[in-house]
């Protein structure tokens, strides 16, 4: 059975040692994997590069604040209904009303419990899924259509047969759509933390997937240096 892919969560918090903690918190159990940042500029620059799940945010950042990354962030249709925690040690009530009408989706004073912080993140991923319903479930482009429910993969219309491990990387891949994902993050995701297998490993299943899929291949997009990376196909 396909596992349900790892939620990435971005930290944007200029007090490193609090960040280091958080990020350890949320890795714990392998519920999540995390990032961090320092500022505003270079949180907007990753969430550009690859959006992740859910952005934990301070406010009191260097060069762009918490609320106008937000602001930002809310202005741009492909971030607009990304998952936003606030923390902040503005306590006022002002404060936490107006980070709230900006769009965060929960906002948590400094200093707060570290159980209590993750609690918070399942919270608002659990209702990020529900509200996703099963639109993962299935995917149609321009090309390919996949039911990865029920197992059914076509390009054009045309059934496509692809072995167990070929279908869970592009399940993988679609759901992770305009993310790069790395060699490394494939294998823990595709291939259930198997260590023994080299990453070349995953270069022969994309290869061998992406000619399967023909004209659809090249949705998967190679990204030198970094990984692979499913892209939606632009109508004709």
């Amino acid at each position: 059975m396909h596992a349900p892919a790892i939620p990435r969560i971005l930290v944007v918090d200029d007090e490193v040692d609090l960040a280091q903690l958080i990020k350890h918190a949320l890795e714990r159990g392998r519920d999540a994997t995390v990032d961090i940042v320092a500022s505003g500029d270079a949180a907007l620059e990753a969430v550009k590069a690859s959006p992740p799940d859910l952005v934990l945010l301070d406010l009191n950042l260097p060069v762009v604040d918490g609320t106008d990354v937000c602001r930002r962030l809310r202005a741009h249709p492909a971030t607009a209904t990304l998952p936003v925690i606030m923390l902040t040690a503005r306590t006022a009530e002002a404060d936490r009303v107006s980070g709230l009408d900006l769009g965060a989706h929960d906002y948590i004073t400094k200093p707060f419990s570290l159980r209590e912080l993750a609690a918070r993140v399942r919270a608002v991923l659990r209702r990020r899924r529900a509200e996703a319903g099963d639109a993962t479930a299935r995917y149609s482009g321009r090309h390919l259509t996949a039911d990865f429910d029920a197992v059914q993969v076509t390009v054009d219309g045309v059934p496509v047969r692809l072995t167990r491990r070929e279908f869970d990387l592009l399940r993988c891949l679609v759901e992770n759509r305009h993310r790069v994902l790395s060699r490394d993050r494939l294998l823990e995701r595709v291939w259930g933390y198997t260590t023994s297998i080299e990453t070349r490993a995953v270069d022969v299943h994309v290869g061998r997937l992406r000619a399967k899929l023909g004209v659809a291949g090249p949705q998967i997009e190679t990204v030198v240096g970094l990984g692979y990376r499913f892209v939606e196909q632009p109508p004709t």
